[in-house]
């Protein structure tokens, strides 16, 4: 549930190449052919894609870490500039990349408050912290993990000082943390389901469901984040629609019109996430991957990220006024209009020089929204 409970507003979720790294940008990395990929193969691999680098990019890849050693708190929270660490227990938590929690916990927050049954008592105030510690820490950690591993290959090219690459952990270690977030998060929606008395474990199949969206985005076969629209609007969902699906249901009746309404504003986390794929139209080309910059150009991606993110919130605020809510309609109208004024005072001026200034300004205001959605829907 986590998985892609993900990359928005964040994460999604490093860089394939110079470095390129921000808590959301998880995605496009080449995969290894297996998790059992024999060490004498993986070295072929390594041979192969390391010329492809030279030859076709002609970026040189860094050999250590970056000058200046790092920022210890950029370690523990997962993001680029991290310090190298020997402490084993500070690696783990910087796999499951801590900055990714907060839409996932915001998100159980919308659902509570959408379901219009949640009450300042001990009892709901000790599930919805529960449910945030499924969604956040076990299930997304999960997520993260899970990615670093299926693209520890193209790390030991590009940043060979990350966790696994670099050896700072086993890959024992890596396997078992993952079978461990995994198992911790789906036990505790199973408890979340008998506390709140659900015959049917809803939380439990909303946990499995995201872990097996989590993994068919990361892993091959199907490895979704190599296409722009499926793997992006993946993230969308996994960091909007299933935390607000799980708070509703831990503490009300997820009916069919939310899906529907979060579905769409998921279309909006797919506008965010395609900020992320600016940076690394380069390596993107080289790796054959088709993040939407590269199949339509920078030019009109950017369009088509800033149409999703404000035609899938005016159409929700329209959606708000149809139903007889026009205050919470213009009050998302209100927090739509500083969103467009950074959209084109940084983003699409250069989308890659102001993404970060873009998201920092904007995205408080998309996440507002939410909150104003959640609240209408509960009256």
């Amino acid at each position: 549930m986590s998985s892609l409970l993900n990359t928005v507003f964040c994460s999604r979720i490093s860089r394939v190449y110079n470095g390129n790294d921000n808590y959301c940008n998880n995605h496009h990395r080449l995969p290894p052919h297996s998790v059992s990929t024999p060490p004498l193969a993986r070295r072929r691999l390594t041979v192969r894609a390391a010329e492809t680098d030279t030859n076709e990019v002609k970026s040189k890849a860094p050999d250590k870490a970056p000058a200046g050693g790092g920022s210890s708190f950029n370690q523990l929270l997962g993001i680029k500039g991290a310090a190298q660490e020997t402490n084993k227990w500070k690696i783990r938590l910087q796999l499951t990349k801590p900055v990714t929690w907060p839409p996932l916990v915001w998100g159980v927050v919308c659902g509570a408050a959408a379901s219009g049954n949640f009450h300042w008592n001990l009892e709901d105030v000790a599930k919805s912290i529960l449910c945030m510690l499924m969604s956040g820490p076990c299930l997304t950690g999960y997520t993260q993990t899970l990615n670093d591993w299926y693209d520890r290959e193209i790390d030991a090219i590009n940043e060979p000082y990350r966790p696994i690459p670099s050896g700072a952990i086993s890959e024992n270690e890596v396997i078992s943390q993952i079978w461990l977030l995994l198992l911790g998060g789906l036990g505790i929606a199973g408890i979340l389901d008998v506390w709140a008395g659900h015959g049917t474990p809803t939380l439990f199949y909303l946990a499995l469901g995201g872990s097996l969206l989590s993994y068919i985005y990361s892993a091959p076969p199907l490895k979704l984040k190599q296409n722009g629209w499926i793997g992006n609007f993946a993230l969308g969902a996994s960091y909007i629609s299933l935390p607000w699906w799980a708070g509703q249901a831990l503490f009300g009746t997820l009916t069919p019109d939310i899906i529907v309404l979060t579905l769409l504003y998921s279309i909006a986390g797919l506008g965010i996430a395609i900020v992320n794929d600016f940076k690394s139209i380069e390596g993107d080309k080289a790796l054959g991957l088709q993040s939407l910059p590269v199949a339509f150009g920078a030019e009109t991606a950017k369009w088509i990220c800033v149409g999703a993110i404000d035609i899938t919130q005016l159409s929700v605020a329209g959606y708000l006024l149809g139903a007889g809510k026009p205050y919470y309609a213009l009050a998302l109208l209100a927090l739509i209009i500083p969103q467009v004024v950074f959209q084109f005072q940084y983003f699409l001026k250069d989308p890659v020089k102001y993404d970060v200034k873009y998201q920092a300004s904007a995205q408080p205001f998309l996440v507002l929204g939410l909150l104003v959605t959640a609240l209408a829907t509960s009256h």
